[in-house]
């Protein structure tokens, strides 16, 4: 009789930068330049070069001054050597004045990104207890952009009340069509009083799926592991994971 063989969670990064004044033309420059790059970097599967918004959720207005890095690990020691010794990393550090990167194994993920599935497999075990990250993500149809952008703002600044939410971030890798959001909250169970309880992101949950927002879409989960860095001069989620 053969053994069982679980399949190993992929090691998921979230690296966040802030952009040094007077360096705005180089990050920006990055969302096209560091691809081929990250192209080359051994035991990465998966990487995405994101721009951010203002405020805690998807946001029409940009934020020049924040970028995010999202990359799917073959293992621990690859995303350990990238981020000790990359030639990439070293540049960012030049031009950036803080950075922040949450390592996460991947809990649940639904959806496709660019027709790939970069969150599978998952973890295997049940989580219960403790912090949770979620990533959503979309590709908006054409036509169902005035609409998108007319009810999503409202449920982002609902963030701002949002009980046990620890850190939001609206993310994109182009301006209005592809968009993203990451949040971390203190358990589960307030991540989930917001998305079902809360009524603006009820509404906006009906119209996606009544008016066919979107073209592509993922939903993701994730246990938190370690932080390391700061987020606005801090680290938002603080003693609730090892650092």
């Amino acid at each position: 009789m053969s053994a069982t063989i679980v399949p190993v969670p992929r090691l998921t990064t979230l690296t966040l930068f802030g952009i040094k004044k007077g360096h705005l033309r180089w990050g920006l420059a990055q969302m096209g330049a560091s691809g081929t790059k990250l192209a080359k970097v051994p035991g990465l599967l998966f990487y995405k070069l994101l721009g951010s918004g203002r405020g805690r959720g998807f946001s029409i207005k940009p934020n020049f001054y924040r970028y995010g890095m999202l990359c799917t690990w073959e293992n621990d020691e690859a995303a350990a050597n990238y981020f000790r010794s990359s030639d990439l990393m070293k540049e960012y550090e030049q031009h950036t004045f803080e950075s922040w990167t949450c390592y996460m194994h991947p809990l649940q993920s639904h959806g496709q990104w660019d027709k790939h599935e970069p969150f599978s497999p998952v973890v295997s075990e049940s989580y219960s207890s403790g912090p949770i990250a979620v990533l959503t993500r979309a590709s908006i149809n054409l036509r169902a952009l005035p609409n998108f952008w007319r009810f999503v703002p409202q449920s982002s600044k609902a963030l701002d009340e949002a009980d046990g939410l620890l850190c939001s971030i609206g993310l994109g890798e182009l301006p209005l069509i592809r968009q993203a959001t990451f949040s971390i909250w203190e358990s589960a169970e307030a991540m989930k009083k917001y998305a079902y309880r809360n009524p603006k992101h009820q509404e906006v949950i009906r119209r996606t799926r009544s008016e066919n927002w979107y073209s592509e879409e993922l939903f993701a989960r994730f246990i938190p592991l370690k932080t390391v860095g700061t987020w606005n001069g801090s680290d938002p989620v603080g003693s609730y994971v090892a650092g």
